[in-house]
Formats: C-alpha cells, structure tokens, sequence
C-alpha cells in the first residue's frame, strides 16, 4: 500500500521541516487516523514527489520532516487543452476530476449560450477555488507530480477571440467530417485544444465562430455522448493513439 500524498503549496527541501495545511492535516489525522511517525509523500507540482515522517499529528495540525524527493515526472508527449462549456454540479466535478486522471494539462471553463449555471462575483471565485480543489485532489489520487491549470472562466467568444495556442484545435460533433484515427499525429511539443459544450452543446453560432477560429469538427464515432461522457472519452483516445496510454 502506498503512502498517502499530500498537496501543499509550500517550497519542499530535503531536510526541511514544514507545518501542513489544515485541511491537510486534518484529512490525515481525521479521516485517514494517522499519527506520529506516519510516512507521507508530499508534492507542490514541481514534478516530484517529497517522501515525508509526521513529526506531530495534531487535529489542527501536522508537522512533518522532509527527506530527499524521488525521481522528476517524466514530461507528457501530449498537451491536451481542455475549453468545456460550465455544466451543472457534480456533472462540471467528474469532468475536472476525471480529465486530470487522464493526463489533461489545462482546463478553462466557459460560458455559452446554452449553459445553464449562472455564475459572477464572489460565487464564481468559490466556485473557481472548489474546481481547483477537485484538480488537486485527483493529481493527489492518480499520482501525478504536476499540477494541471486552470484557466479563469469566461465567455466563449471571448476565449476564441483571444486567439487560442492549440496546434491542433477540434470540437466534438456527431456530424463532424473528421476522426481522430484519420488526423495526423500531432508533433512533440505541440497543444491541442479541445472544445466541448454544455449539455444541448454549443448553438450554431458557436460552432460558426469556433469553425472560424481553426476548430475542426471531429466525431467520436456514432453515438451521441453526453457532456460529461465526451471529454473523457476523447481524452482517453487520444492518449491511447498519440499519448502515454501506449507505455
């Protein structure tokens, strides 16, 4: 069994000792009971892992000792960029959380036409700050040592109108003209940015402006998917015909 990992956003030293955060040290000492002596494994996203003892295990908080990090992450062949239409609760959750397992480098939630959370102010910063907790959590579970981003939430057309980095650019359409087994394997080092819409997906106005932006329509074979179900599964493809599902 593997010891626990834990996120922190502090700078991590062999030889350093650190007090944790308190939601952490409450995760540890709470829910996964333990105590002095414990070994844990620290990250910050610099790409390694920090294997650490708990020093003191108090319900408020720990404090542990850092020995020397392991070996740095290997880098991602793929930089998946994903833009998704802001869906509603747990939906948006299992998108993040799910996307992030699956090697995704960047997420930038977006408000279209059809979405159907309305979001502003304060409420969209916790909103922002919980999303963000849902990516760390799952680079925590799936072991990875670099953290995905996440972008500010914006409107679409503002977000197209930026100018996208994506080398290759595709949008998910039942009707697109394209495959991902017929595009050509994108080179080491290039973005792709991937656009998937809320559920009722992106009106035909978005589809036009994205079209216009140097977004490809491509379909995930012949079924409908649901908002939730297609990031996923086009991640997971292109992992498996261009990413590291091959090693």
């Amino acid at each position: 069994m593997r010891n626990p990992r834990i996120h922190t956003p502090q700078s991590l030293a062999a030889g350093a000792e650190i007090r944790l955060e308190a939601e952490a040290s409450q995760h540890l000492v709470q829910v996964l009971r333990l105590r002095q002596g414990a070994e844990i494994a620290l990250f910050n996203g610099d790409g390694r892992d920090y294997p650490a003892v708990l020093l003191d295990a108090g319900k408020r908080e720990c404090k542990a000792l850092v020995h020397a990090p392991g070996p740095e992450e290997p880098a991602a062949p793929l930089f998946i960029s994903l833009a998704i239409g802001i869906s509603k609760g747990e939906r948006m959750d299992m998108v993040l959380q799910k996307a992030v397992e699956l090697g995704v480098s960047r997420i930038t939630p977006l408000f279209t036409q059809r979405s159907q959370v309305q979001l502003a102010g304060e409420r969209l910063e916790k909103r922002l700050a919980h999303w963000l907790g849902v990516m760390i959590s799952a680079c925590e579970q799936s072991g990875r040592r670099r953290l995905a981003g996440l972008s500010p939430a914006m409107a679409l057309d503002r977000w197209l109108g930026a100018g996208q980095s994506g080398d290759l650019r595709l949008m998910l359409h039942p009707l697109g003209d394209e495959t991902l087994s017929t595009l050509a394997p994108p080179a080491a080092g290039q973005v792709i940015e991937l656009l998937i819409g809320p559920e009722g997906g992106l009106s035909e106005r978005e589809l036009e402006l994205a079209s216009e932006s140097g977004f490809r329509k491509t379909r995930l074979g012949p079924r409908v998917l649901r908002t939730e179900t297609a990031p996923l599964a086009a991640i997971a493809a292109m992992q498996t015909l261009w990413g590291d599902f091959r090693d």
